[in-house]
Formats: structure tokens, C-alpha cells, sequence
């Protein structure tokens, strides 16, 4: 039942928790823009289409969580209702990068074409999304919280960490100062001048160094300048286009669409849980489908990014935010992208000054995989983190994989196809062992024999009998599990007769 309450649309303690969220979304921006930029693609599309878009989906799920909030507010008579923070998922936007748009351009060598294609591989990961809010809780039931999280860290240390690092190092002084700044307010908790959030501040210091050292050459910055205009948010049929190409030539890059995009949906419910235990109950369901329709219209729009609640929004909670900051987020990233001030800023903060704020990020991802975990369950942490070594190798030398990895070791290529179904997969099997699941644990090997006899695994593309050595390993598997599954019955039948001679003995 609603009870009148006066719940403000902006409160000073908004402003505090913008900045935050706002600075997260806004390093995800740079970086998209940069390493597509360094991918090839043009600044037309990047700015043009791929950030408006991307605004789009930031928008609408900000203004409908600053919606959500109200009506909870309403609802419990509260004047104290944190709308969840929401934005581009760090980590699958990095899969979304170096996972599918990287792989499309590569295939297709056309820009325009693998926007396209990685348009409509957004589209699709929000339509799952979306449906997924339908059995999320039984997925989530299915697949051990090791696993997951243990094929996410993976992800977090590859293309987040130690990419971003490698980012960091290539200006040592402006990465080095920017790093320790990090290190110093966000892991020491350490005070900045003015009590300046620590990651703004580490952007703002980076940035003029690299300007006054001349790290940051004014030509460039010019030509970022030269970007800022008027691009209007215009919906496309991109995502219709590419989905011909995404189901016929490129349909191996589902093999990376659908894992992450089950990530992001338990990412969101796992982050919905947080909140709830902080205060704020909201429903699951509901914010798993607007998750997935705001990457839906933000793909509409030219986006090529999912998006998800953040677990920042229990930092927004314990600020004493309300609603006001969502809304301000909003409006900031829509005029940013129209305006086209996100290439400016492109072009004037180097990503040296942004990359150690994602250095940390996934450092907290890798930790938090473990922290959520008893200590018996670290080897399957760790086991579903490897397969994305091999896909980072694979995905940074692109087409040439095979033949420059061939003298380290064959089984890298193959390791790295679909690491997040293996990541997942690998790190089930070995919860399940620890739990003496034997049973589940085969279930888990005979799903693998399917998905890489289809080919979604260690293989290049779906297709009939894909990956027959991979297959049989995995049949074999399941067959020990079958074996494990029966002995421990027999072992668990030997001690309950022994039980009952003591008894009746």
C-alpha cells in the first residue's frame, strides 16, 4: 500500500554519490572510445553512433531505477530509498571489446560491418537478458557461485587488470603517480585535498601531468576538440543488419554472447541481494529486464554494450543517497554524448590516467571472487580463471593465433575458443568433486561433450562434430564420474551396515 512521504528529487548527499557513479561510467566511455578508435574504427561511428547509443541505455536505466526508487519509497513510507547505480558492465564491456568486436572487425575488415555485427550481438545479449529474468534464480541455483565467479575473475585479470596495467605502464609517470593515487585513497582510504573522490582526483592529476609533460600532445588534444558538435540519437536498424552475419559466418561469436550475458544477469541478481541486505529491497526479476531492454534500446541506438546494476550502488546506499543522483547521471551522459564532449575528453585524459582506476576494478573482482567463496572452493576459483589466459592470447593476436602460439603449445587456440563455457564448466566439475557430487559433476562433463561437439567450445565455429577429440575427453569424463558416483554410494551403503552390526551387536 503507497503512504504519502516526501522523498526529494535531489538531496546534497546526491552529489557525493553522482561523482562516484559518474566517474565510473565515465572511464568505461574512454576507454570504449579509445580502443575502438585503436581498433580502426572511425570516429563516426564511435561518436556518432556508438556512444550515443550507449548513452541511451545509460539513460533509461538510470531515470527508471530513480522511478523504482520512488515507488519503493512510497510503498515502505521511507524518505531514505537508494536508487541502484547503473551503467555499462565493466567486465563484459571488455568482452564485448576484445571478444566480439575485435573478433568481427578481424573477420569482416570492414568497420561498418563489424559494428553492425557487434550491434546485434548486443541486442541479442539484452533479449536473453531480458528472458533470462524469467529463470534466473534456477540458473543461478545450477551453476556453483565458484564457478561464475571463478570465469569472471579470469576475465577481470586478462583484459581488466592486466590489460589496463599494461595501459599504465606505457607513460610511467602519469600511470605511476595515477596508480599509486588509487592505492593510496581507494585501498588505504586515505583522504584526497578537498575531499576529492579518489579516482577523480587520480584522473584530474594524471591528465595534467600528461599535459604538462608534454605526454599529451596538443594536436591531439585539438583534434578531440574538433569532435565536439551535435550528434543526434538516431535509432538504426544495425542490430536487424547484423544479425544475418552474426547467425550465419560469425556464429561462433555466440559462444562468447551467451555465458556472459548469463554473467550479467547474475551479476545483476547478485547486486540486487547486496542492496536488499543493505536496505533496499527490490525485485530481481524486474531489474534483470530492465537491464536487458535498456542494452536492447540502447543497441536500437548504435550501442554495442550490455549494461548492469553496479555493486557501487551499496557505496551510493551508505552515502545517503536518494534518487537525485541517478537522474543527474542520466542527463550528464546524455548531453556528454550529444554534444560530443566524451571525444573531447577522450582525446584530452590519456588512457594512462584512466587505466588504474580499471586496474583496481579488477583487482577487486579477483579478490571478491575468492572472498565470496569458502577456502576449499579456491582451486575451482582458480581453474575457471585459466581459460581466458589462453583466450587473451588468442584474442590480442587475433587471425595469427595458431601460428604464433604453436611453439608454446597447441592447446592454447583451442583452450581459449568459448573459455567462458570451458572457464564455467571446469570450475563446476571441480566444486562438484569437492562436494563429492559425483553425479552433477558428470551432468556438468556430458553438457561440455555437447557444447563442444556443436562447437561452442575448443573449436573455431559451430558445427557438426566440431571438436571430436574435446568431445570424446569429456564423454570419458563423465564416465569416471559415473564410476566416482558409484563407488561412493557403495562406500556410504558399507558404513550404514557397519552402523547397524555396531547396533545390533
Amino acid at each position: 500500500m503507497n503512504q504519502t512521504v516526501n522523498y526529494p528529487w535531489f538531496k546534497k548527499e546526491d552529489t557525493d554519490a553522482f561523482f562516484a557513479l559518474f566517474q565510473n561510467n565515465l572511464a568505461n566511455f574512454v576507454i570504449i572510445a579509445v580502443t575502438m578508435l585503436g581498433m580502426g574504427f572511425p570516429a563516426s561511428i564511435v561518436f556518432g553512433k556508438v556512444i550515443p547509443g550507449a548513452a541511451v541505455a545509460v539513460m533509461v536505466g538510470n531515470l527508471y531505477y530513480a522511478y523504482m526508487a520512488n515507488r519503493l519509497a512510497k510503498k515502505e513510507g521511507r524518505t531514505d530509498v537508494t536508487a541502484m547505480s547503473y551503467g555499462i558492465s565493466t567486465p563484459v564491456m571488455f568482452v564485448f571489446l576484445f571478444g566480439v568486436t575485435a573478433p568481427a572487425l578481424a573477420l569482416t575488415n570492414d568497420p561498418e560491418l563489424a559494428w553492425k555485427v557487434a550491434v546485434a550481438a548486443a541486442f541479442l545479449s539484452g533479449l536473453i537478458e531480458a528472458l533470462v529474468s524469467f529463470t534466473g534464480n534456477w540458473v543461478r541455483k545450477q551453476i556453483p557461485r565458484a564457478a561464475m565467479l571463478g570465469a569472471l575473475a579470469g576475465v577481470a585479470l586478462t583484459f581488466i587488470a592486466g590489460e589496463m596495467l599494461f595501459n599504465t605502464f606505457s607513460i610511467p609517470v602519469v600511470g605511476l603517480v595515477t596508480l599509486v593515487i588509487i592505492i593510496i585513497g581507494v585501498i588505504g582510504k586515505v583522504a584526497m585535498p578537498f575531499n576529492i573522490p579518489p579516482t577523480l582526483f587520480a584522473i584530474v592529476i594524471g591528465t595534467v601531468l600528461a599535459l604538462t609533460l608534454g605526454y599529451q600532445s596538443a594536436d591531439k588534444v585539438s583534434e578531440g576538440l574538433s569532435n565536439v558538435g551535435f550528434y543526434p540519437i538516431l535509432p538504426s536498424l544495425a542490430a536487424f543488419d547484423g544479425m544475418s552475419l552474426l547467425f550465419t559466418a560469425l556464429v561462433g561469436l555466440l559462444a562468447v554472447i551467451l555465458p556472459i550475458t548469463l554473467y550479467n544477469a547474475i551479476e545483476t541478481m547478485n547486486n540486487v541481494d547486496a542492496m536488499a541486505a543493505a536496505g533496499d529491497s527490490y525485485d530481481v526479476r524486474e531489474c534483470q529486464a530492465v537491464d536487458g531492454v535498456g542494452t536492447m534500446l540502447g543497441a536500437v541506438f548504435g550501442g554495442l554494450f550490455p549494461t548492469t546494476i553496479y555493486i557501487a550502488t551499496v557505496g551510493s546506499k551508505e552515502m545517503g543517497a536518494g534518487r537525485g543522483y541517478s537522474i543527474l547521471n542520466a542527463g550528464v551522459f546524455g548531453l556528454a554524448a550529444v554534444t560530443g564532449v566524451i571525444a573531447a575528453l577522450s582525446a584530452v585524459i590519456p588512457i594512462a590516467a584512466v587505466a588504474p582506476i580499471l586496474v583496481f576494478v579488477g583487482l577487486s573482482m579477483v579478490g571478491t571472487a575468492f572472498q565470496s567463496n569458502e577456502a576449499k572452493y579456491f582451486p575451482a576459483v582458480a581453474i575457471a580463471m585459466l581459460p581466458y589466459f589462453a583466450n587473451y592470447v588468442m584474442t590480442r593476436f587475433n587471425n595469427s593465433a595458431g601460428e604464433t602460439v604453436a611453439g608454446i603449445s597447441e592447446g592454447i587456440v583451442p583452450l581459449g575458443q568459448g573459455a567462458m563455457f570451458t572457464a564455467i564448466i571446469l570450475g563446476a566439475i571441480t566444486v562438484f568433486v569437492i562436494d563429492r557430487e559425483f553425479v552433477k559433476a558428470g551432468l556438468f562433463a556430458l553438457v561440455a561433450a555437447g557444447l563442444s561437439f556443436a562447437g561452442f567450445m575448443h573449436a573455431p565455429e559451430l558445427a557438426f562434430n566440431a571438436a571430436p577429440q574435446y568431445s570424446l575427453g569429456y564423454l570419458i569424463v563423465a564416465g569416471m564420474f559415473v564410476y566416482c558416483a558409484f563407488q561412493e554410494a557403495s562406500v556410504k551403503v558399507t558404513k550404514r551396515e557397519t552402523v547397524k552390526q555396531r547396533v545390533a551387536s
